[in-house]
């Protein structure tokens, strides 16, 4: 479960990390009256679990409480990657010497927890070159202590007060990670202002199993509507951002019909596992979601096992007789009762792919016309 960016600076401030001065508000009101008890310039930021707020018109600054309610006003209105805004935090503006990266997550090929650090924060960490890249896995029977921490502000480039300060934090920082049953805690950027080290923003998902025992975490919906659909009909879905929308039967056969698109130079809409025994009447649901992604083409990649290709076919020409389907759909159909789901799809005039990569192929081609 990811938290919001104020839960997770509620966390560290628990811990012990330094977080700007800020609060939560839901209302212009509100977020003027907080300006008001902080004074000077402070930062609207919308609370939505996506990144790259600042560029979607999601973070503002403000002078005062009058800038601030509009500032709230203005980012209340607006969705932010998808995703309506309807919390902001309300922080002091904080002076920035300079940006660092730090992150604990888990190697699962190491089966370690592992540290991640950067002299260069701010920026995406798949962004920054390895060479200014600091990884170091922590042996969970040790765990973390201040001279690891001043090993990696070393090499990091850190020194005096602020190499001390970084070390003092990271053993924090694992602390709150292991005590919250996290999968990641992230602080980009963790700002230096003078030799204070801030946690000015912050990223952090709990791990969904542990979240019986974390009963102080608020509880966090981080679906978008259509993936709250497609969950009630019990299919897997991930909305990506592309324009051509997927649906295959299996995860791996999901996750290799993302990979192929991607090979051919197409973009993704979305994850859908139609799972092993959808049913015409399922894969028709499934269907009716992928519209709502607004794709410019539909890709849908069956090899049918326990599901049967006239299934697939029949539920497709079903919903083209209820509703208009205003896209090209390309389809690759193969396995149970082949013969079968292909006639009816060439009945009605549908061509149906037997090679993966053909049909991948032509919807990327597709998608990507002029």
């Amino acid at each position: 479960m990811k938290l919001f960016e104020y839960i997770g600076k509620e966390i560290f401030s628990s811990f012990g990390i330094t977080v700007p001065r800020g609060k939560m508000v839901t209302s212009p009101e509100e977020a003027a009256q907080v300006a008001a008890e902080i004074g000077g310039t402070v930062v609207v930021k919308s609370q939505v679990l996506a990144g790259k707020r600042g560029k979607g018109g999601g973070i503002k600054f403000a002078s005062g409480a009058e800038e601030a309610r509009e500032a709230a006003a203005s980012i209340l209105a607006i969705t932010v990657q998808g995703h309506k805004v309807e919390k902001l935090l309300v922080e002091e503006k904080i002076q920035i010497d300079k940006e660092l990266y730090v992150a604990i997550t888990i190697d699962g090929s190491a089966k370690k927890p592992v540290i991640i650090a950067s002299s260069q924060g701010g920026m995406d960490i798949e962004d920054v070159p390895d060479e200014h890249i600091v990884k170091c896995h922590v042996d969970v029977t040790v765990g973390v202590y201040p001279y690891l921490g001043r090993e990696i502000a070393r090499r990091m480039g850190l020194t005096g007060k602020q190499a001390a300060n970084f070390a003092k934090l990271l053993p924090l920082l694992y602390k709150c990670f292991k005590d919250k049953d996290a999968e990641l805690v992230e602080i980009n950027p963790l700002v230096i202002s003078g030799d204070i080290l801030i946690a000015a923003d912050s990223k952090f998902t709990v791990d969904d199993d542990a979240l019986y025992r974390q009963k102080d975490v608020p509880y966090v919906e981080d679906r978008t509507s259509i993936e709250k659909q497609a969950h009630d009909l019990g299919l897997a879905f991930v909305e990506l951002g592309g324009n051509i929308a997927v649906m295959a039967n299996g995860a791996g056969m999901s996750m290799g019909s993302l990979d192929t698109l991607v090979h051919y130079g197409g973009s993704p809409a979305n994850f859908l596992d139609a799972g092993g025994g959808t049913g015409m009447e399922g894969t028709a649901k499934a269907l009716e979601l992928l519209l709502q992604t607004n794709p410019r083409v539909i890709f849908i990649n069956i090899f049918g096992g326990i599901t049967r290709c006239d299934d697939v076919a029949n539920a497709l020409i079903q919903v083209k007789k209820t509703r208009e389907i205003p896209v090209p759909v390309v389809i690759r159909l193969v396995g149970t009762n082949e013969q079968e789901g292909v006639k009816i799809l060439n009945d009605n005039g549908i061509e149906a792919y037997k090679v993966m990569q053909e049909a991948a192929a032509k919807a990327v081609e597709i998608a990507n016309a002029e």
